[in-house]
């Protein structure tokens, strides 16, 4: 029974399962959307959401937890100084994902995670 179990395994082992969620989310803050699967998109959506949190608060304790899930200095720098602050006055709801069809193959339901109001920078 999966009583009060959160989160899904999307049939990975646990470190397998992480790395994928990480660089999802790591192509998710570096090109602004990501098309995937749902369940793929749903988990990613949260942490995703957690890492602009951190950006937003701006100390070293929070850039050292976000270096700690994103494996990459220039994507925690570009994190800090250009996406978070978009978000400043945002509560909350950074990311959408909008639903674009079946994937022929084997029929699964794909969709689009992308950051809400979201301009590259320079």
């Amino acid at each position: 029974m999966r009583h009060r179990k959160a989160g899904r395994k999307l049939g990975r082992a646990t470190d397998q399962r992480m790395a994928l969620l990480k660089n999802l989310v790591s192509s998710l803050l570096w090109h602004g959307s990501v098309e995937t699967t749902e369940p793929k998109a749903k988990e990613a959506k949260s942490l995703a959401e957690k890492m602009i949190t951190l950006g937003k608060t701006k100390d070293l304790h929070s850039r050292r937890q976000a270096r700690k899930f994103i494996n990459d200095e220039s994507l925690v720098r570009k994190l800090f100084e250009h996406i978070a602050p978009q978000y400043a006055d945002r509560p909350g709801g950074y990311a959408r994902i909008i639903k674009l069809g079946v994937r022929r193959g084997d029929a699964a339901l794909l969709v689009r995670l992308e950051l809400v109001d979201f301009q590259q920078p320079e």
